[in-house]
């Protein structure tokens, strides 16, 4: 099933062999001072890397761009006031930019599965905000496919002892909710995407080219918006369709290349999915599952397994070294004990 608006398989082309290569940029401040300016200067990167961008018969609509950064709490909690919603302190809450359906009942239906399962994993839902945008600066084919984008707040609860088990329930929720959107009826089901939810990070990404980013998104216009570090991604699809979701940043990590090795890393996940264990996770490790998400290219399969690896306590430095090839087709189930 297509999950991703890709066309079906037609001729020489076939979604299944899709592949991409783009541009990425890293800024931050060694000092972990949060700062306008790092953004600032972030966007002026993504910028940059337009050449490293595409466009297609539509010279307004790109392969997609996007930026990560860390939450900006004095932002945030400036623009839900209006909401009447109150933000806890830093990493006591968690947010995310949602890809919703257009029809209104569909999108409802999406908000309110997912305070069923908010509520089912023990966190509290503070809220919805509508993100402000500015279509006028899509082209042609971006608008057709664009989706409402609105964020999600959810706040920690007592159980979740530190924020990485905080991040951990995060992960859960939006496992469930994705699994059931896809396996649903809802006619605009490939328009729905959880770009992330964290309480540590936040992204703004879509179906853009690199100086449309800022100007869509009018959050980033924003003074009080400031962050420590910055990704910023601008796509280049070389075999793969480009579609909102799957412009990066992705949740963990933003991906310049290809991988040859993909339908096989891809089966081996699956393969052995049914060996997964955790004592972190517990029964919940259930609920995870499909890791890999269909249909998805080859940097958001990476950083599919990247999440489950960190999220299930090894070290970023580690989970990177699993994920060498022979690593992650031999050895990813291997605890950090051993």
């Amino acid at each position: 099933m297509n999950y991703h608006n890709l066309p079906s398989k037609q001729g020489l082309y076939d979604p299944a062999y899709e592949h991409d290569a783009c541009g990425v940029g890293f800024v931050c401040n060694i000092k972990g001072e949060k700062t306008r300016d790092i953004i600032t200067q972030s966007l002026n990167v993504l910028n940059r890397l337009s050449h490293r961008g595409a466009v297609g018969a539509d010279p307004n609509t790109g392969d997609g761009a996007g930026i990560l950064i860390q939450i900006p709490h004095e932002f945030f909690q400036k623009s839900v006031q209006k909401l009447k919603v109150e933000l806890p302190p830093p990493g006591e809450y968690a947010t995310g930019l949602i890809f919703l359906p257009r029809n209104k009942d569909e999108r409802l239906f999406c908000k309110q599965l997912f305070s069923k399962v908010i509520h089912e994993q023990g966190q509290s839902l503070l809220g919805w905000r509508v993100v402000p945008v500015n279509s006028s600066v899509l082209g042609k084919t971006a608008r057709e496919a664009e989706p409402a984008i609105e964020q999600v707040f959810i706040a920690k609860s007592k159980d979740c002892r530190t924020q990485t088990d905080f991040e951990r329930k995060l992960y859960i929720i939006r496992k469930q909710v994705e699994t059931s959107i896809r396996a649903g009826n809802l006619r605009e089901r490939a328009s729905f995407y959880i770009t992330n939810i964290s309480s540590r990070t936040f992204s703004y990404k879509g179906l853009l080219m690199p100086r449309q980013l800022e100007n869509f998104f009018l959050d980033l216009k924003d003074e009080t918006m400031k962050s420590a570090l910055c990704i910023v991604h601008s796509r280049y699809s070389t075999n793969t369709f480009p579609t909102w979701d799957l412009s990066q940043p992705f949740r963990f990590l933003a991906h310049n290349g290809e991988i040859n090795t993909l339908r096989g890393n891809i089966n081996w996940m699956r393969a052995r999915e049914g060996l997964l264990e955790s004592d972190l996770f517990g029964k919940d490790i259930e609920k995870i599952k499909p890791v890999i998400v269909p249909g998805g290219s080859d940097s958001a399969a990476i950083d599919n397994v990247f999440e489950l690896l960190v999220l299930a306590g090894r070290s970023l430095p580690h989970a990177v070294a699993m994920l060498i090839p022979s690593a992650w087709e031999n050895n990813i189930f291997l605890t950090e004990e051993e």
